[in-house]
Parts: structure tokens; sequence; C-alpha cells
């Protein structure tokens, strides 16, 4: 209980004191007995009075680390950015700009939730890369690069699968049109995944779907995008187990558009023969106009 009181006074004097030296060699003693509250309480007090000072530069880059100890990664990343911003030459400064895109990349959160802050790490991650491309941490720095786009195809997988569920419910137009588009982005940006291929099928599947209750004059267009799909699918994976059912999806797609034509030459035809009789009625009634304007003089002239 005294040494702990004496600690406790000890520190306590320590927040008070103008003594710089002092306070500066606290801190570092603080920082390396692992006492990080203690050595941040301090280093804040006295990096004011030091900074562009020789000491300053130990200060700071041992201020961000004790951050980091403590799991505080956003303000860690800060500090170590700033530190290196400001000592660029120092033989910390490689460290400092990794740890600055290692404390982002610990704090980047699971795929399931917003990925702002991990592009954020990805942009500072390369940034290292692009900086020290012949540092120790190069691989390390890779491998992190690796991991969080595996977040950003994993997250981009589940958004298309989602958009893929709501098709089946009572509104499901807007949701196929959803889905081509995701799926398409998705290949896209990640054309090396594994969910390529069943996002591929998808595709085929809700693009046929989305034609068949398309509206009459969009119908034919959007047949023959599924029907494209189809063939790509059965170009690209000609072993996939998905073959038989984009067989059949491509045939009752086929069907389909023959049928639809052949309505459509239909209601052509009959457009034709209307147009045909609202021209003949419109000559017809032209003419008769003509034939009364003509009549009218001569009964004038005979009343007369």
């Amino acid at each position: 209980m005294v040494l702990t009181l004496g600690a406790c006074g000890k520190f306590y004097k320590l927040e008070k004191s103008t003594n710089w030296d002092e306070v500066y060699t606290a801190a570092n003693e603080y920082y390396e007995e692992g006492e990080y509250n203690k050595a941040i309480i301090l280093y804040d007090k006295v990096l004011p009075v030091i900074r562009g000072s020789e000491k300053s530069e130990l200060a700071q880059f041992n201020y961000a680390y004790a951050h980091f100890r403590l799991k505080r990664y956003i303000e860690a990343a800060s500090y170590f950015n700033t530190f290196y911003e400001s000592f660029s030459r120092s033989p910390l400064a490689e460290e400092a700009l990794f740890m600055h895109a290692y404390s982002l990349y610990l704090d980047a959160p699971d795929y399931n939730l917003d990925q702002k802050s991990s592009r954020e790490a990805v942009a500072a991650i390369q940034q290292f890369i692009n900086r020290f491309p012949q540092s120790d941490s190069y691989e390390r720095a890779m491998g992190m690069i690796d991991n969080l786009q595996s977040r950003f195809e994993k997250k981009a997988y589940e958004e298309a699968s989602m958009y893929y569920r709501l098709t089946e419910g009572l509104f499901p137009g807007q949701f196929y049109l959803a889905c081509i588009v995701n799926f398409q982005n998705f290949v896209k940006s990640y054309p090396n995944s594994e969910h390529n291929e069943e996002l591929a099928f998808k595709l085929v599947e809700v693009s046929s779907a989305y034609a068949e209750r398309s509206v009459f004059n969009k119908k034919e267009e959007r047949l023959n995008q599924a029907l494209e799909f189809g063939d790509e699918f059965q170009r690209k994976y000609p072993k996939s187990e998905y073959q038989n059912e984009v067989a059949t999806l491509i045939a009752e797609t086929k069907e389909e558009l023959t049928s639809h034509q052949k309505m459509k030459k239909q209601y052509d035809e009959l457009r034709k023969l209307e147009q045909e009789a609202r021209e003949a009625q419109e000559k017809e009634a032209e003419e008769n106009k003509e034939l009364e304007q003509a009549v009218t003089p001569e009964t004038g002239a005979n009343s007369n």
C-alpha cells in the first residue's frame, strides 16, 4: 500500500511538474514498463514543449505505439502517420508507415459491415508498398491486402445473393435487374473468384425470368440477352454441374422468343391493317369534302 501510494504520489507530481526533462524521462520509463496510459498523459504534457528538438522524435514514436498497445488503432494510425510526415528521413520512418497501415488494418470491420475503413487500410498498405518495396514487411503487407480483398469479395457476393433471394418475393421485377447488374459487376471486380460459376448460372436463370416477365416492347431484347448469357456460360463452363439446367433454360427461352416473335408479327400485321383502314377512311373523307366543296357553288348559283 505504501509503495502504491508512493507511486501515485510520484505520478501526481509529474503531472504538475514543469521540469520537462524529468517529465520526458518519466514518460519514456512508463512506456518501457508497459504503463501506457500514464506514458500517454505525460507525453501529452511534454510533446508541445519539446516539439522540434531531438527528443521529439522518440517521444512521438512511443506516443503512437502507446496508443497501439492499448488497441486504440484509429488514434495510433493517425499518430504513426503524423510521425512519418514529420520524420520521413528517420530510421523509424519505415516502421511508422507500416504501423500506420497495420493499425488501420486491425481496425477494419468484418465483411458484413461497411467497408469504408477497409478501403482506407488498403490505400495505406499500398502507400507503404510503393514507398518501401524492399522492406522486410513487404510480404506481410501483401498478405494484409489479400485478406482485405477477400472481405470485399465476400461482401459483394453476399450482396448479390441477397438480391437473388429477393427475386422470390412479392415484387421481384426490380430485383431481377439488380441481380443482373450485381452479377456482372462481381465478375468484373473478381475475375478469379470461386463464386463466378455459380453467379454465371444464376445470371442465366434470372435474366430468363426477367425477360419472360418483361413488357411487350422490351421482351425480345431481354430474351436475346438471356440467350447470350446462356451461350457464354456453356462456352466458359463446359463441364459445369449446371450445364443441364442451363440447357433447359436456353431451350425454354428460345421457345418463348419464337412465340413472342410470332405474336409480334401478328401484332405488326394487325397494326398495318388498322393503319391502312385509317388511311382509307381519311382518303374517303377527303374525297367527300372535295365533292361537297364542288357542289356548293353551283347550288348557290341556281338559287340566284
